[in-house]
């Protein structure tokens, strides 16, 4: 039996995106630049041979799934709540300018991308990496086989990117994904592990 690979890309720009405030599970819209970036994207997967596409249902997320999906002529992207981006609590939706003033030690910890920085009224370490986990587990089971593409965000990556590196899930990883960014990996046997992009 083939492994089933799947590519974990990161949803286009948001005006929040350039703005500097933290989105989490707010629900705001791709700005043109998010758009242009999910058509490329497209491009870039276009040898890809996708069986499906998944989204986190955040708007950011789910309108750059469908953005792919139409152009590869795909069926309409399935959510996933468990590909939601973390919640960060009291904090989602304050510009990181202002939270320069309000707590900038936490901020600091934000710039870092600090997984195991504590967010009020937010989703905690544990609780964030086994919803993320149990999502891919989830889809791997639905899809044994096949190809998927799984368009998320920046904090669910560096879950998936700790766990395939074999990092513990409070290291701190010092490269953030960048908008349509992707990220390969295949899972065999209830194990997630890195992949290299297939040809054709």
């Amino acid at each position: 039996m083939h492994p089933t690979i799947i590519c974990i890309a990161r949803h286009g720009e948001t005006d929040w995106n350039k703005s500097g405030i933290l989105q989490g599970w707010f629900d705001v819209p791709l700005n043109e630049l998010g758009r242009k970036q999910a058509g490329v994207l497209a491009t870039k997967l276009a040898q890809a041979n996708f069986d499906t596409v998944w989204s986190s249902p955040l708007a950011r997320a789910r309108e750059t799934a469908e953005i792919v999906a139409s152009t590869l002529h795909l069926p309409p992207p399935t959510c996933h709540e468990g590909l939601k981006e973390k919640h960060f609590g009291a904090i989602q939706g304050i510009p990181k300018s202002e939270l320069a003033e309000l707590d900038p030690a936490l901020l600091e910890q934000i710039l870092r991308r600090n997984p195991a920085a504590e967010f009020v009224g937010g989703e905690g370490l544990d609780e964030f990496v086994d919803r993320v986990m149990e999502a891919f587990a989830d889809i791997g089971a639905r899809h044994s086989s096949q190809r998927v593409l799984v368009v998320t965000h920046g904090w669910v990556m560096d879950v998936v990117t700790r766990h395939i590196q074999g990092h513990s899930r409070s290291t701190v990883l010092h490269l953030k994904p960048q908008n349509g960014d992707c990220l390969w990996v295949e899972l065999a046997q209830q194990a997630l592990r890195t992949a290299s992009p297939p040809l054709a």
